[in-house]
C-alpha cells in the first residue's frame, strides 16, 4: 500500500506557527537571560585576565550559545508544547477541532512536523556544530576564567593509558606545549603475567614521525614459564637514544572525557574504533557519548507526544497545572537519563541499553497518556 501524507491545512499551519513561534521565542529569551547572568558572573575574570572583547563575544559566547541551547532544547520544546496546547484546550479550541471531525491522531500531525524540524536542528548541533564549538570555548575558559583554569588542568600529573589489549603506559608530568614528560614506563602482560617493561626519563614526542625519543632507557624481559615447564631467562637491557613508535598520540593524554566532546560524529566513530583495537577500558564512556548524541534528539518526539496528550484536556487549573505537571515529568526524564549514563559508565548496564532506557520508559508513558487523551 502506498503511503500518502496529508497536505498542510489551515489547522496544520496554525499549530505549526504557534508551536515553532513559541519555541523560537523561548529559545531567544533563554539565551538572552543566560548570557546576561553568565557575563555578570564572569565579568571580574574577564577584566582581571584582560580578555579581549572580540574574543569574549566571538570565541566564547558565539560557541557558548549552541552548547546551552542543546542542553535545554528538550525542556523548552516540552514547555512550548504544553503551553500552546493547554491554551488551546482552555479556549475550547481542541474540543472544536475534535468536534469538527478531526481525529486526535490527525491533530498530532503538525506537532510531529514541528518536532521533526527541532529534532534535526538538535541532531545537527549534537553531531557537528557543538563539537566544533566546544574546543575554542573550553580554550577561552582555561585562559581567561580563573575558576575553570584552576579547576581543570589540561594534563594530569600522572597519566595512565592502555595502548594495546595487554599493554599499558604511564607518563609523569607531561607538558603539552613542548611535548615532553619527565618519565615514561610501559608494561606488557601475557596471561595475566608481566612479561616486559620499558622505562625512560626525559622523553620527547616527535610529531613528524609519531615516535617517542629519550636519551636513556631500560628494558626488562622478565622470567616467565615456558612451554617445557621451565622458566625463560630474564633479559636486562640498558641503552641510549631511545627512538620508538608507541601506539599513543598526545591528543589522548588530556582529559579524554573532554576530548571526545570536541569530535564530530565521524571523528568520534574513528576514535572509538581505534580505542577498541587498543582494548581501552574506557569504551563504556565513549559509547555513552556516541549514543547520547542520538538519544536526546529522539526524545523530542516522546516529549512532544507526552506534552500534547497531557495538556489537550481542559481541566481546572488550566495552563499552570499542565506546565507544572509537564516540568515535573521533563525533569524526571533528565534526572533518569543522568543516572542511566552513570550506570553505563560504571559497567552496571550495557551503554546502548542504558542510554536509551529513559526513552523506552517515557515512550511507554507517552503511549499510555495518548490512549487516555480526549478523542
Amino acid at each position: 500500500m502506498k503511503l500518502k501524507f496529508p497536505g498542510l491545512k489551515i489547522l496544520d499551519r496554525y499549530i505549526i506557527r504557534k508551536f515553532l513561534g513559541t519555541w523560537v521565542f523561548s529559545i531567544a529569551m533563554f539565551v538572552v537571560i543566560l548570557v546576561v547572568f553568565d557575563y555578570a558572573e564572569k565579568v571580574d575574570d574577564f577584566i582581571t585576565n584582560k580578555a579581549p572583547m572580540s574574543e569574549i563575544w566571538l570565541q566564547y559566547y558565539l560557541n557558548f550559545i549552541p552548547f546551552f541551547i542543546n542542553q535545554f532544547v528538550g525542556l523548552l520544546t516540552f514547555i512550548g508544547v504544553i503551553f500552546i496546547t493547554s491554551r488551546m484546550a482552555y479556549n475550547t479550541e481542541i474540543i472544536a477541532m475534535l468536534s469538527s471531525g478531526e481525529s486526535f491522531r490527525r491533530l498530532m500531525w503538525p506537532y510531529f512536523l514541528s518536532a521533526t524540524a527541532i529534532m534535526l536542528f538538535s541532531l545537527a548541533l549534537n553531531l557537528w556544530i557543538i563539537p566544533r564549538a566546544n574546543e575554542p570555548r573550553v580554550a577561552f575558559e582555561q585562559t581567561y576564567v580563573s575558576s575553570t583554569r584552576a579547576a581543570s588542568m589540561t594534563y594530569a600529573p600522572n597519566i595512565y593509558r592502555q595502548i594495546g589489549p595487554n599493554t599499558y603506559i604511564y607518563l609523569r608530568n607531561f607538558e603539552g606545549q613542548d611535548q615532553t614528560a619527565d618519565f615514561l614506563a610501559m608494561e606488557r602482560y601475557e596471561n595475566g603475567l608481566l612479561v616486559e617493561t620499558l622505562e625512560a626519563g626525559d622523553v620527547v614526542y616527535n610529531e613528524e614521525n609519531s615516535h617517542w625519543n629519550a636519551t636513556m632507557f631500560i628494558r626488562r624481559q622478565l622470567s616467565v614459564p615456558d612451554s617445557l615447564g621451565g622458566m625463560s631467562p630474564e633479559v636486562f637491557t640498558r641503552g641510549l637514544n631511545l627512538d620508538t613508535l608507541i601506539n599513543l598520540n598526545t591528543a589522548e593524554l588530556g582529559r579524554v572525557d573532554r576530548l571526545i566532546k570536541t569530535m564530530s560524529i565521524g571523528e568520534l566513530n574513528d576514535f572509538i574504533d581505534e580505542q577498541q583495537q587498543k582494548g581501552s577500558d574506557m569504551m563504556a564512556v565513549f559509547e555513552v557519548e556516541r549514543q547520547s548524541r542520538f538519544s536526546y534528539p529522539a526524545a523530542i518526539f516522546i516529549l512532544t507526544l507526552i506534552g500534547v496528550s497531557l495538556s489537550s484536556r481542559k481541566v481546572r487549573g488550566g495552563t499552570g497545572l499542565h506546565i507544572g505537571l509537564g516540568i515535573t515529568l521533563c525533569f524526571g526524564y533528565i534526572l533518569f537519563s543522568r543516572f542511566a549514563e552513570e550506570f553505563a559508565k560504571g559497567g552496571i548496564l550495557p551503554p546502548s541499553l542504558s542510554v536509551w532506557m529513559p526513552n523506552i520508559i517515557f515512550a511507554a508513558i507517552a503511549a499510555w497518556l495518548y490512549v487516555k487523551a480526549p478523542k
